[in-house]
């Protein structure tokens, strides 16, 4: 199984944010929404990501102040992304790698999708169920 298949199941469904919109607008926009990143694109092109962990690390060294900075000056960048066709495996071996819990999904520049970690995990257990199901009816078939 590829990202694609991941994606159709999840849905593509992309929340971004623009590089010069302030944190706090990027921090209302990540609670309202119930998630943990937003893709930071300038023209369509993917140039960071923004989650909650880039949010907590510059609280804590710089304080309230970063509420005001914008968002390019807090994000994740240069970005680590995969193309639709990456294995799922893969990209939960590059994730963990990398310490990523984020990874936007792009077909050659265009960004198409956004999986987690907790996305990938929930494909994979649903995978083996399905594997673990099959290997059942064919013992029992025979």
């Amino acid at each position: 199984m590829d990202l694609a298949a991941v994606l159709r199941s999840k849905g593509d469904d992309v929340i971004t944010i623009a590089p010069d919109a302030v944190v706090s607008e990027a921090v209302d926009r990540l609670g309202e929404r119930r998630i943990g990143a937003l893709v930071v694109t300038d023209n369509g092109r993917v140039t960071g990501i923004f989650s909650e962990r880039d949010v907590i690390y510059c609280l804590r060294q710089s304080g309230g102040q970063v509420l005001d900075w914008p968002v390019s000056r807090v994000m994740t960048a240069p970005v680590i992304t995969a193309e639709p066709s990456t294995p799922v495996l893969s990209a939960l071996a590059l994730m963990t790698e990398r310490r990523i819990r984020h990874l936007p999904v792009e077909h050659g520049a265009q960004l198409i999708g956004i999986v987690s970690i907790g996305d990938l995990v929930k494909h994979r257990m649903e995978q083996i169920e399905s594997e673990a199901q099959a290997m059942r009816s064919y013992i029992q078939a025979v």
